[in-house]
């Protein structure tokens, strides 16, 4: 099997198996598709599977069925792997700066987060809160802040509208010392997928983030998931 039935429609996870053979040129602007037939037996689906997948990207512009003639590619989706994952602080902080995300927050309480031996040691307090980031109205990513309350108590209203990086970044009563991040790839749960518009298992980039002050004190905890169609990473190897 190469769609799996236990998540979303068959025809939907058929057009996003076309829309990527669209987007990295497998399938060019002017080419026609393989008929009904192969594609069925390709992917082990009905036919009317495949016309549905094929009508879902004829809406969207990307498909053109032609009587007679067969279907032919006529648009490219837009590439949205805008949101670049940074490796230096200051390069992050920019990013935040630059994009100036719309901001739901969902969540707000007091929490204790779960830190590892090598994050640091717990402040006495933090805030939590859990908001969404989008762009141009649509969601790119779902995010848990843990803040040491002490440093929220200074901009509260400040905290709660706008990103937290480029705020901490401009305080000068907060000395970072280090920051470290970690990226999982990973997949939707039910959860993120309803927050961020995508299929249950839809591929996800976590990254969680630690920011720690004197004494290896944890002012910062981010756990962001990402949608994994916008998010690309670029390292430089040192040879």
């Amino acid at each position: 099997m190469i769609l799996d039935t236990a998540q979303a429609p068959l025809y939907v996870q058929l057009s996003d198996l076309f829309r990527q053979r669209i987007l990295k040129g497998v399938w060019k602007n002017g080419d026609k598709l393989p008929s009904l037939d192969a594609l069925a037996e390709e992917f082990h689906v009905a036919k009317v599977t495949v016309r549905q997948a094929i009508e879902r990207l004829t809406r969207d512009g990307l498909l053109s069925p032609q009587r007679g003639r067969g279907t032919f590619v006529t648009g490219a989706p837009q590439d949205n792997r805008w949101f670049r994952v940074e490796t230096s602080l200051e390069n992050l902080s920019s990013v935040y700066r630059d994009t100036h995300p719309t901001i739901l927050n969902i969540d707000e309480s007091t929490r204790t987060p779960l830190l590892h031996d090598a994050d640091g040691v717990a402040a006495e307090k933090y805030v939590f809160m859990r908001r969404i980031h989008a762009r141009d109205g649509q969601p790119y990513c779902v995010i848990n802040i843990y803040l040491d309350a002490a440093i929220f108590a200074k901009h509260p209203t400040r905290f709660r509208k706008e990103t937290v990086i480029p705020i901490l970044m401009g305080m000068p009563s907060v000395d970072i010392v280090s920051a470290r991040q970690v990226l999982t790839i990973s997949t939707a749960d039910v959860e993120v997928a309803h927050h961020l518009g995508i299929n249950v298992n839809a591929p996800v980039a976590e990254v969680r983030r630690v920011f720690t002050g004197p004494d290896r004190r944890v002012i910062y905890l981010g756990e962001v998931t990402y949608r994994g169609d916008f998010v690309r990473m670029e390292i430089d190897l040192k040879p």
